[in-house]
């Protein structure tokens, strides 16, 4: 005997947020790749840029692990964009700080980056723009802005290297 599903009585909030987080990432790595960029590259750059940080800060303001901003810093630093260097602050510590080269392709793909952006919100009304964009950042600092404590943790999906 077959059984049916119970009835929805809210959105699929998970669903909704995944898929769309999804193909957002698809359309910024795509965009980026134009110019040889990851996301996680410009994201590196871009805060490299604001001011002296160390790997573990890029790292968690990217929402990276330790491996993954390795790699991730390591590519730069190969294609001649960033280079690990003792901080000026502490001289424990090492920066990543971004060359000439890196700072010019910061400004091409922060162009990249707000126009994918662009793109995604000129799919809503004008009035809705505005209300989407205060409604994520409402979440994100509030009540989705931690994970949850949970006896075996969530992993993120994987996502393909570039």
């Amino acid at each position: 005997m077959a059984t049916t599903a119970p009835a929805r009585t809210v959105p699929d909030l998970s669903f909704l947020l995944n898929h769309t987080s999804h193909v957002l990432q698809t359309r910024m790595s795509a965009a980026l790749a134009e110019i040889g960029l990851t996301p996680r590259m410009h994201c590196v750059l871009s805060h490299a840029l604001e001011e002296e940080r160390t790997q573990i800060q890029l790292a968690e303001m990217g929402d990276m692990d330790k491996t993954t901003m390795v790699v991730t810093v390591d590519a730069l630093e190969e294609a001649g964009y960033a280079e690990r260097r003792p901080s000026s602050r502490d001289r424990r510590a090492r920066i990543i700080a971004v060359t000439g080269a890196g700072a010019e392709l910061a400004v091409r793909s922060r162009e990249i980056v707000d126009r994918v952006h662009a793109e995604v919100l000129e799919a809503l009304a004008g009035d809705e723009r505005e209300v989407f964009v205060r409604a994520l950042d409402r979440l994100a600092a509030g009540h989705l802005a931690e994970p949850a404590e949970s006896p075996k943790p969530v992993r993120r999906a994987r996502q393909r290297s570039s």
